[in-house]
């Protein structure tokens, strides 16, 4: 259940595996404006060992030059890229990304995928999670459910696994500068992750490997933002530009309102089930584990689990009895645990 990064690339592992994989999503078509982009070294590994670097042509990408900040309008450190690493961090279109992951599965004989379908209870037999039902009515009957359905997870809320929350201490509010319009600023950010903090507040801003460029807000969660929320696009404009530095505002004050899209709000919210299965049932990605917006982390955890539960359910599944993959789920969550909590803290 999820078609977002975890439960497509799994559905995609599983199936060239040769078992039969249903997969449930309940958006339509049409991608989401705002997506994370960054792939971080440890979510490029994960691609690299699903045997699926190079990324195609079809999947925009945008290796980050560096990382600079600017306090008061003034840089206070640059960081160049690659940090620690021997690949750079890569901005990418998720939304191609994930159609380009369907796309392979739907080659496979065993993938079916569902699309438009809404899950709203979990079937239960003899105390173990049996299957799925859709808004429909319809039953579907599964060896495993896999809840890869986000931070709101309604299969985990169903399977009453608690999720244990972090405090949050900001809100993000997302916003577009379309193509059309931010040329010169993209040229200025010459693939820099920029973060800008100054009296009026935070922001930061990147070339969107989707043309033009994604910045966010921050803002506190209890308040619509530490200022009086700007009630136009113009003004927003000259928010940002208020606290940039000279050549950065000039730019800014130079668009048009019209190249601006958004805000969305992006509530932060950090937590961890210390349980992420029941027998039956297996929770991925920010279903189990609801990361910061910060370093895109969220695409990034969700490759990697995908990656090693694929790892252990496959010869489980393939087995097919529900005490190898109840353990094959154990297994999962045990390996998972530690690199999740570091990266949390």
């Amino acid at each position: 259940m999820g078609a977002g990064p975890a439960g497509a690339s799994l559905a995609l592992l599983l199936a060239r595996r040769g078992l039969p994989v249903n997969l449930i999503d309940t958006a339509g078509r049409g991608g989401r404006p705002f997506r994370g982009e960054g792939l971080m070294p440890s979510g490029l590994a994960a691609l690299a060992a699903m045997g699926l670097l190079p990324l195609p042509p079809s999947v925009a990408q945008r290796p980050l030059a560096a990382w600079s900040f600017f306090l008061d309008g003034q840089l206070l450190f640059e960081a160049a890229e690659p940090m620690g690493s021997p690949v750079p961090c890569t901005l990418i279109d998720q939304d191609a990304l994930l159609r380009e992951l369907l796309s392979q599965a739907g080659r496979l004989p065993g993938f079916r995928f569902h699309q438009g379908q809404a899950v709203t209870d979990l079937l239960e037999q003899d105390g173990r999670i049996a299957g799925v039902r859709l808004a429909d009515g319809t039953a579907r009957d599964a060896d495993l459910v896999v809840a890869c359905d986000g931070r709101e997870s309604l299969l985990r809320r169903k399977a009453e696994l608690v999720l244990e929350s972090a405090p949050s201490p900001l809100d993000v509010l997302w916003f577009r500068l379309e193509p059309q319009g931010a040329e010169a600023l993209v040229h200025w950010l010459a693939g820099h992750f920029v973060t800008v903090v100054g009296a009026a507040g935070s922001y930061a801003l990147f070339p969107s490997a989707r043309g033009g460029v994604q910045l966010g807000w921050a803002i506190e969660p209890d308040r619509t933002a530490q200022t009086p929320t700007p009630a136009s696009p113009k003004a927003w404009l000259e928010l940002w530009a208020r606290d940039a530095p000279e050549p950065l505002a000039r730019l800014l004050r130079a668009l048009t309102e019209t190249a601006v899209q958004g805000p969305v709000r992006l509530p932060v919210r950090v937590g961890l089930c210390p349980r992420w299965q029941r027998p039956g049932l297996l929770l991925l990605g920010d279903a189990a584990h609801p990361m910061s917006p910060l370093r895109a982390q969220g695409i990034n955890m969700a490759l990697r689990d995908a990656l090693v539960a694929a790892r252990h359910l496959a010869p489980a599944l393939q087995a097919g009895g529900p005490a190898a993959i109840d353990q094959a789920a154990a297994a999962i969550t045990a390996a998972r645990l530690p690199e999740i909590r570091r990266i949390q803290q």
